[in-house]
């Protein structure tokens, strides 16, 4: 009977990872269903659960991230992830106040990341992040 509620939870389990395509739930159901089947040959709960517990920490801490880097691919950023660590030019005083830099042909407002740091026009920075619609800027050491 206990082998059943292992099978049932195992398909469960793996059926709900269709709605959540981490690969969490599909180990948590693999190491069910291998649990099913210890508890069927060796009609011992403890045995399952045993079998259960190394199966599945063994495919969530091994096997799901091997796929979901095969699976998911390398992270591509976009938007404003997409422009941190670009070169930028700076067109007029940038100061932890405000300032400007140009990116890619395009005027952007931009301050300086620390206090008391200016950069004057013409240096070339790096953005380190994006607040709003503001270049969070670092001059380059050149």
């Amino acid at each position: 009977m206990a082998a059943l509620l292992w099978l049932i939870g195992g398909i469960a389990l793996i059926a709900a990872e269709v709605l959540s395509g981490d690969f969490f739930l599909l180990m948590v159901g693999i190491g069910a269903l291998l649990g099913a089947g210890a508890d069927w040959i060796f009609d011992n709960t403890i045995v399952a659960a045993g079998v259960f517990a190394v199966v599945s920490i063994g495919l969530v801490t091994f096997a799901r991230p091997w796929l979901k880097r095969r699976l998911h691919g390398d992270i591509v950023h976009t938007n404003a992830d997409a422009l941190i660590g670009r070169k930028a030019v700076a067109v007029s005083t940038v100061n932890e106040h405000g300032g400007q830099v140009k990116l890619d042909g395009e005027m952007w407002s931009a301050r300086a990341f620390g206090d008391n740091t200016e950069i004057a026009p013409g240096e070339s920075v790096t953005i380190v992040e994006i607040a709003g619609a503001t270049a969070v800027v670092l001059a380059d050491s050149d």
